[in-house]
């Protein structure tokens, strides 16, 4: 068969013109349609990749029943009390060491102190403070384009070399240690130099109105919340209170039952509260992982200026669970189920692999840390268990105890002991010098420490003795002789050269 030309078919203008607008307006729409779903989805994305900000607030010597929700009587803390009801409570929070210097190097770090070299609590006459080369939570997310700040007590090093900006603070301001160790101490009058209140590098004041402090750092804090905006952000508050002295601003004294001790926790809830709006007002709340704890135990020997432990055995400066066992709170919505409680144990030391693993971070395998992440124990996993198998308590180079989940065994060892009537109105009183002999408790039936197990638990006694003598001989033990393989020496202060 033979094919002719095609047969043309001729279309009016008006309808052809019609038909193109209409595919055209087809074409169009499907464009927008699309490209308006693809900038959903983009922004969908980018809002999941957002790394989340971290507010990491540390109170100085607050007990483990000082707040509402862990048993607090004569006052209120209806803002830690939502805190917890929006996050999880941990009831087994262990502090790295019982005093101010090596707890904090512990927090920031996630190593015990010892293998960082801090052991003490650091004062005005010290030359050591941390060291350049070991990486803290604020350098690792500095490093991810955080922006950083601390308000508060650092207690790390006084010289400008140890400051908080040279380690990983963009912003600082606060105090350098103890607000105790200014020339007005309650029992050494005049064996400090003048307090310095520091901003950045530079000292602004000397011996400042510390009746202020706990306002400053909030209204600081809430000014660095407002002021980062789309960027991820590290908050630090680490409040010098209720450390003594006790100092509490006129919008708090004589407002609760429990006199001055009372007023200035009650201060610290409102602080936390003011971070919580902000956080709000922001629309950080929702990608926001909040944490709130204390460096050790009360300072119990202080009688009506210092907190409670609960019922724990002793407190600050002892590694009985007066001195260690902490109040802790986390909140992180979506994350953390509102309203739980974890009983397990768990650490500051921990702090900074769970941070680094919610914000994406890489932690050299190459330099030790004693942290695990508590994600799971966060995120209430199924089956989750403690993030140690065995947790070690150190007294300076001494290790004086070990424990797993559920027991805990004691070295003998020497402890002060608050067997005397203690202090009032801010003056110390009541410590003895006490002794222990080798000593296992069963932290589930007996948490405060009070009947010794060991004859009947050979066994646990023997694997805990085992795995003690496998810290010493990575971080050493004065109680024993024992030198550490792992230790890692703290920075020492150097002059400045002349120009």
């Amino acid at each position: 068969m033979v094919y002719g030309a095609p047969k043309v078919i001729r279309i009016p203008f008006k309808i052809a013109h019609a038909a193109m607008t209409f595919v055209a307006f087809v074409l169009a729409t499907t464009f927008v349609i699309s490209s308006t779903a693809a900038t959903e989805e983009s922004a969908a994305d980018a809002a999941s990749k957002r790394r989340p900000n971290i507010v990491l607030i540390f109170c100085d010597d607050l007990g483990y029943a000082d707040i509402g929700c862990f048993g607090a009587k004569g006052y209120e803390t209806p803002n830690l009390n939502k805190l917890a009801s929006e996050g999880m409570k941990f009831t087994d929070f262990q502090v790295a060491a019982a005093v101010c210097s090596a707890s904090r190097a512990a927090l920031l770090t996630g190593c015990y102190p010892q293998r960082v070299g801090i052991l003490s609590a650091l004062g005005p006459s010290d030359s050591i403070g941390i060291a350049k080369n070991e990486l803290l939570i604020s350098e690792l997310l500095q490093n991810l384009g955080y922006k950083t700040a601390c308000f508060g007590k650092w207690h790390l090093g006084h010289h400008e070399q140890f400051l908080p900006q040279q380690n990983g603070f963009a912003t600082y301001f606060g105090l350098p240690y103890s607000n105790d160790m200014w020339p007005k101490h309650p029992t050494a009058k005049n064996a400090y130099p003048p307090l310095p209140l520091i901003d950045g590098n530079k000292t602004i004041e000397l011996n400042p109105d510390q009746t202020k402090l706990t306002t400053w750092y909030t209204e600081k804090a809430v000014k660095f919340i407002h002021d980062c905006g789309e960027k991820p952000f590290f908050l630090y508050v680490p409040h010098n209170m209720p450390h003594v002295p006790l100092f509490v601003s006129e919008k708090f004294a004589g407002k609760t039952k429990r006199g001055l001790f009372g007023d200035v926790i009650a201060e610290i809830d409102w602080s936390v509260g003011e971070i919580t709006k902000a956080l709000e007002a922001t629309g950080n709340v929702d990608n926001t992982l909040v944490i709130f704890t204390s460096d050790n135990g009360p300072w119990l020997s202080y009688g009506d200026h210092a907190g409670s432990t609960g019922g724990f055995r002793e407190g600050k400066g002892t590694v009985w669970e007066g001195g260690h066992r902490v109040p802790m709170i986390a909140k992180y919505p979506g994350t953390i189920q509102p309203g739980t409680t974890c009983d397990k144990l768990a650490s500051t030391i921990d702090l900074f692999p769970t941070i680094a693993h919610y914000c994406g971070a890489t932690i050299d395998p190459s330099r030790k840390i004693d942290g695990v992440s508590i994600q799971p124990l966060l995120e209430s996993v199924e089956g989750a268990k403690s993030s140690h198998e065995f947790f070690y308590y150190y007294w300076g180079n001494g290790l004086e105890a070990v424990r797993d989940e559920r027991f805990k065994l004691h070295f003998p060892h020497a402890f002060r002991s608050l067997t005397g009537t203690p202090g009032t109105d801010g003056m110390p009183n009541g410590y003895t010098q006490a002794k222990t002999e080798l000593a296992l408790f069963d932290l589930d039936a007996d948490p405060f420490e009070q009947t010794n197990i060991a004859a009947d638990h050979p066994e646990v006694t023997a694997r805990l003795t085992a795995a003690a003598e496998s810290m010493r001989s990575d971080l050493g033990d004065s109680l024993t002789g024992k030198k550490g393989t792992g230790i890692r020496p703290p920075d020492r202060f150097t002059q400045p050269k002349a120009n």
